[in-house]
C-alpha cells in the first residue's frame, strides 16, 4: 500500500522559512501544528489566541484549521519576529498579530482555544485558565513525558504540569507528541 503524505499548509512552510531567515529555532514542531488545527476546527466560529507568535508557524497552523467565522489573536514580544508573521496573514483581516506583553490577550478573552506556547503558562497559570470560555480548549506543549504519577521532570515532581491536569476547571490530558516530548491539553468545565 502507498502511503500518501501528509500535507503541510503552505502558510506554515512561509513561516518556518521566515524562521529559519531570522535564526528562530523554537517554531511549533508539525505533531502540536496537527493538534492545533484540529483545536482551532473544533470552534469553527470562536476566538482562537497564541501567546509567543514567534515567526507565525504555530499561528499558521491555528489558521489552517480557522473557520470562517473565527478570530485569531496572537501575540510575540520581539517586534521584528511579530512584524514579519504579521506579513504572513497579512491577506486575512481575522488574524491579529500583536506585539508586546502575552498580556494584551487579555482584551480579546474569553477564548474558545488557546495555544500558551510562550508568557502566561509559567508565570501566571490560574490566569491562562481563566481566559478560557467554557468549553474552551487549552494546548501547552514543550513539556517531557513523564510515565509516573504524578508527573516527574529532572527527578522533581513538575508542579506545572500537575497543576493544569489537576485544576478544578479543567478536563485535562498530557497527549504524547513525539517519543520525547507531550502536550498538555485542556477543556475547560461549564
Amino acid at each position: 500500500m502507498i502511503m500518501a503524505e501528509r500535507v503541510v499548509p503552505d502558510r506554515v512552510v512561509t513561516a518556518e522559512r521566515i524562521a529559519a531567515e531570522a535564526g528562530f529555532e523554537k517554531s511549533c514542531i508539525p505533531e502540536v501544528g496537527r493538534l492545533l488545527r484540529l483545536a482551532a476546527a473544533a470552534k469553527p466560529g470562536g476566538v482562537v489566541a497564541e501567546s509567543g507568535t514567534g515567526s507565525g508557524v504555530g499561528t499558521a497552523w491555528l489558521h489552517s484549521g480557522l473557520g470562517a467565522g473565527a478570530r485569531l489573536v496572537t501575540v510575540e514580544r520581539d517586534e521584528e519576529l511579530a512584524r514579519r508573521a504579521a506579513g504572513v496573514f497579512a491577506d486575512d483581516d481575522r488574524v491579529s498579530v500583536l506585539t508586546g506583553d502575552w498580556r494584551l490577550l487579555e482584551r480579546h478573552a474569553p477564548f474558545d482555544v488557546f495555544f500558551c506556547d510562550g508568557g502566561g503558562k509559567r508565570d501566571a497559570p490560574q490566569r491562562v485558565v481563566e481566559l478560557l470560555a467554557p468549553g474552551g480548549i487549552l494546548v501547552l506543549d514543550d513539556f517531557t513525558p513523564s510515565t509516573t504519577w504524578p508527573p516527574v521532570f529532572e527527578g522533581r515532581v513538575d508542579e506545572l504540569r500537575l497543576f493544569y491536569l489537576t485544576h478544578s476547571d479543567l478536563d485535562a490530558t498530557e497527549v504524547l507528541t513525539t517519543p520525547s516530548s507531550s502536550a498538555v491539553v485542556a477543556a475547560r468545565r461549564a
